[in-house]
């Protein structure tokens, strides 16, 4: 972003133009001579049969009609398309991951790749998929941009059949486009809360909550290691398995308690839950449901483990999915400490473990971010979680990225955290290090056209600005700009124009109406209004400024011009 507050549009080179050396190789199969770039042309290079990054999938009952039908979904053909797109949406908890996890799993030997893809920003898809490039030829990778890499993921999936392709907790069914609407040689399977936005021609499965009987049989599963209910049993899981709304994840993590203490039969940990919980008119309150759940498990935990417990906390303020085992290690805190109190935690189904990284499903992090009654005379449990993963961050991060420090990778890797941190904003000093970060991340992310990602980050650093340095001040003013060029790339049109509006009318107050900073101002109100076609109110301001800038700047004066 320059010094005006404006985010320039820019252009990249993506076509990856490099030296290529003398020498040529003969290909072993074909005998053609190939230069030796072509060894890791995406047609030429090939993935074993059964090669996926799948997670490990834990136990998934009553969904055999469900498995069907995402089956029937997505080999079924229709006249002129090659391949179907499927998604699976309902609310959290409801099972959806596990689904699409199940299906990847079972039907692993119908497909030549499986790759499982964290779909909750376009970016994180672009990340996902740059995975693949760097499994498929890593020393090619290690050479090249993130641009190219993704773009030769792109070409490899593109040249090969027979892959599917799980896009997990899509936020947004428009980042699917790219990929759905290009590729066609395989399935794409998508997981999402969303129950609009998905093409037309895209079945959709949507969840509801395990039966009756499938719930008290998940429960019994998970509570007694796989042995044989009684009657007795049986009627005390029907009985819990209501209590908890049929509700999976709540299933799950009560099944895990009971598993992880066997003294606690099911009648027991039913009193433990203190009172009835709440129900809606759509059923069960998901969230009431999980924080007495929660709040059950917690007492174990603080027992068992405490430092599980800080590192849930912790969790709850970074991005869901692939939390590094740094970002949860507290200083002077042994590596060996932190993976034992993963692993409870994994036990306790609270968290899944891959060995490096830690995810946490979003309804645990929106329970654990909410204040529970503690001893006053301590910080909430809740802030102190917030203040350990500030520092984490921080302590994380590398220098801001430039040709003498490239350290973009890391940054990449760790702004999903940043902004999800900065969608749970606390007020701080306009230099501290935090602020300073989020401002990092949102040049870096309008440098690779992310800037619609950037809004938790823009809308952070406006409401510190505003608050400590006053409306008017020209930081604050700046800020709101970059809000408003981030809120219109996300498609916020309305939200966009009343910034650009507000801080047309301050920059007036503040700097004089044929201020340099004002023009801007004005042209980029008048940009806003012609990117949503109403040209009669952009017209005029684009009239306006170019007088101005004549009358203020010169006739050629660049700007002017």
């Amino acid at each position: 972003m320059t010094e005006d507050g404006t985010v320039p549009r820019q252009r990249f080179d993506a076509t990856g133009d490099r030296s290529v050396a003398a020498e040529r190789i003969r290909s072993v199969h074909t005998g053609d001579v190939l230069p030796p770039e072509a060894l890791h042309a995406p047609k030429h290079v090939t993935a074993a049969r059964g090669t996926s990054n799948l997670p490990q999938a834990g136990l998934c009952l009553g969904r055999e009609e469900e498995l069907t039908e995402l089956r029937r979904m997505l080999t079924g053909r229709r006249e002129g398309a090659i391949t179907q797109s499927g998604s699976v949406s309902g609310l959290g908890g409801i099972g959806k991951t596990t689904l699409a996890l199940h299906y990847a799993h079972r039907h692993r030997d119908d497909y030549a790749l499986i790759w499982w893809i964290n779909a909750a920003s376009a970016e994180e898809i672009e990340t996902s998929l740059i995975g693949l490039t760097r499994l498929l030829v890593p020393e090619w990778a290690r050479a090249v941009d993130r641009t190219e890499q993704l773009s030769w993921a792109k070409q490899w999936l593109t040249w090969h059949p027979d892959w599917l392709l799980v896009y997990d907790n899509v936020e947004e069914p428009a980042d699917l486009a790219p990929y759905t609407g290009a590729l066609h040689r395989g399935h794409h399977l998508a997981t999402s809360r969303r129950t609009t936005g998905w093409p037309d021609d895209s079945p959709t499965l949507t969840l509801d909550n395990l039966s009756p009987d499938a719930a008290a049989d998940l429960l019994c599963r998970l509570a007694l290691k796989g042995g044989t209910p009684s009657p007795s049993d049986q009627a005390d899981a029907r009985a819990l398995a209501e209590d908890l709304g049929h509700l999976p994840l709540a299933i799950k993590q009560a099944g895990a308690y009971l598993g992880q203490n066997r003294g606690v039969g099911m009648a027991a940990y039913r009193r433990r839950l203190d009172t009835k919980l709440a129900k809606t008119a759509h059923g069960i309150d998901a969230e009431r449901t999980i924080a007495r759940v929660w709040n059950v498990t917690l007492h174990a935990l603080e027992q068992e483990n405490p430092l599980a417990v800080d590192l849930l906390h912790t969790a709850a303020w970074l991005a869901p999915d692939d939390i590094p085992y740094a970002l949860l290690t507290p200083p002077d805190t042994d590596p060996d400490d932190v993976a034992e109190a993963i692993g409870t935690l994994a036990a306790y189904s609270m968290a899944t473990d891959t060995g490096t990284t830690v995810s946490v499903h979003r309804l645990v992090q929106t329970v654990l971010r909410t204040p529970q009654p503690l001893d006053p005379a301590e910080p909430p449990r809740h802030l102190q979680g917030r203040a350990h993963a500030e520092q984490a961050l921080l302590g994380a991060l590398p220098p801001r990225p430039d040709q003498d420090n490239p350290t973009g990778g890391q940054w990449d890797a760790l702004t999903p955290h940043l902004i999800a941190l900065a969608g749970t904003f606390s007020l701080g000093a306009v230099d501290s290090p935090l602020v300073r970060a989020y401002i990092t991340a949102v040049d870096r992310l309008d440098e690779q056209g992310h800037m619609a990602r950037s809004v938790p980050l823009c809308e952070a650093v406006a409401t510190c600005c505003e608050q400590t340095l006053g409306t008017t001040h020209p930081s604050t003013l700046t800020s709101r700009n970059n809000l408003a060029l981030a809120c219109q790339a996300a498609g916020e049109t309305n939200r966009a124009l009343a910034l650009h509006k507000t801080n047309l009318a301050q920059f007036k107050q503040a700097l004089g109406p044929t201020h340099p900073e004002t023009l801007t101002s004005r042209n980029n109100l008048a940009h806003a209004y012609e990117a949503t076609g109403d040209l009669d109110r952009a017209i005029p301001l684009h009239e306006a400024n170019l007088t101005q800038c004549e009358q203020t700047l010169g006739p050629t004066h660049p700007n002017t011009l």
